[in-house]
């Protein structure tokens, strides 16, 4: 059986609790981080009309402002991963955040719609330094009490990015056009930066390791006989593509008659993500608590409940779908994501980065294909594709009820998931 790896210089016990100064400084800085990530990630969402009236492209063609990043984001996560095991957690999270938000306000002035899809592909590769790393730092610093809680946090960062980005991008390009949009969501990643560099507390047990691709490699294989491993990168799968292909296309549907929002109007309905930050740490504590296994299912019967809820045409029915999509997406993936670390000790980063994979590919492939059932088959279409996708996640997440246990070490870490 494997242990986690103590950095010789940490003192025991010395793992991050809830309720002590250090705690309070991870979250500030993950908090920041999570922010600053999914706010430049995610900030062109609201846009895709705006790309498709002046660039001329369609709605699966403007998704790939999106879908291109979280595609590059997904291959490149396979290998910052094993980057921060060579370099340290902390100095590649830095180094992702400063770039990418320089990135961002370059895309603010690139003159052609080929060139802005090229910065945006290169920012994927610059932000793969933060997520699948953030993930493993909570879960090699922080107590095992802690971790479900700490990693619902951050979530809770990058729900108020993910709403932030949007809804200032969408609003500013009302008024002042998209690229002052994207320009402000850069300059406010920038800050987010230095917040995190000051606030985050350098690693106590980080141990660096060569970059051998045999040893990743054979951990990879570890990893996928693993009885849960494989189930729970597939669940991520499932929760992004579900969530981005729903909010890549709710614009498109509410500018459209009867509802003829305007850009700012549409900018607001992301607003709904302030529901993302308590649900993901409140979920994520409940599933410490009484065990993920018994959580996950609930967060995936109310993404389909929200779903279905979408194909109705009244205007209340709709923001209602929307708002318990979004409660169970940020639970579920709070609880999956706090799962993987606790099943894959040995091998955090690597497992970090596998679920994150398949997480950012279900966002490149569904989304792309939710805009060419947009264009066929409008909402209804979306919809479908969505609801086939949940009911099949549901399926998974009850299955995953009868997950074995692992045992639990000492020192309050786990050898693997307990939940």
């Amino acid at each position: 059986m494997h242990s986690t790896p103590q950095s010789p210089d940490a003192p025991p016990n010395s793992a991050i609790h809830h309720g002590t100064a250090a705690f309070r400084r991870t979250n500030i800085a993950l908090f920041a981080a999570g922010f600053a990530t999914f706010s430049m990630l995610y900030c062109v969402q609201p846009l895709m009309p705006a790309f498709t009236k002046e660039y001329g492209v369609g709605a699966a063609g403007s998704a790939l402002s999106l879908s291109l990043t979280t595609g590059v984001l997904a291959v490149a996560m396979l290998f910052a991963g094993n980057l921060s095991d060579r370099w340290g957690r902390k100095p590649v999270m830095v180094l992702s955040l400063f770039l990418s938000a320089l990135l961002v306000l370059c895309t603010g002035f690139v003159p052609n719609w080929y060139g802005f899809l090229a910065l945006r592909a290169l920012l994927g590769l610059t932000l793969s330094g933060l997520p699948a790393v953030a993930m493993t730092y909570i879960n090699e610093e922080m107590h095992a009490e802690s971790i479900g809680l700490g990693m619902g946090l951050y979530i809770s960062g990058s729900a108020v990015g993910g709403m932030s980005g949007r809804l200032l991008a969408g609003v500013l390009a009302n008024y002042w056009g998209w690229r002052v949009g994207i320009g402000t969501i850069g300059v406010t990643g920038l800050c987010a930066s230095v917040i995190f560099l000051r606030a985050l507390p350098a690693s106590r047990h980080f141990v660096p390791r060569a970059l051998s691709w045999r040893r990743k490699l054979g951990h990879i294989s570890d990893i996928f006989k693993d009885s849960g491993l494989p189930w729970l990168f597939t669940e991520g799968f499932f929760l992004m593509g579900i969530f981005v292909t729903v909010y890549n296309y709710l614009g498109y549907r509410l500018m459209a008659a009867p509802y003829d929002f305007s850009q700012a109007a549409v900018g607001l309905i992301f607003s709904v993500y302030i529901i993302g930050i308590f649900s993901s740490p409140w979920m994520g504590h409940i599933a410490g608590r009484l065990g993920r296994r018994k959580v996950l299912w609930i967060a995936f019967a109310l993404i389909l409940a929200g779903i279905m809820l979408t194909f109705s045409t009244a205007l209340w029915m709709i923001i209602s779908g929307v708002v318990a999509l979004t409660f169970g997406f940020f639970g579920g993936h709070s609880i999956a994501s706090s799962w993987v670390g606790r099943r894959a000790p040995f091998a955090k980063a690597q497992a970090a980065s596998l679920y994150l994979f398949f997480y950012y590919i279900g966002s490149a492939i569904i989304g792309t294909a939710g805009g060419l059932l947009y264009t066929a088959w409008g909402w209804n279409g979306v919809a479908g594709l969505v609801g086939v996708m949940a009911l099949i996640g549901l399926a998974i997440a009850w299955k995953l009820r009868g997950l074995v246990p692992l045992e639990v070490t000492h020192q309050g870490h786990l050898c693997s998931g307990s939940s």
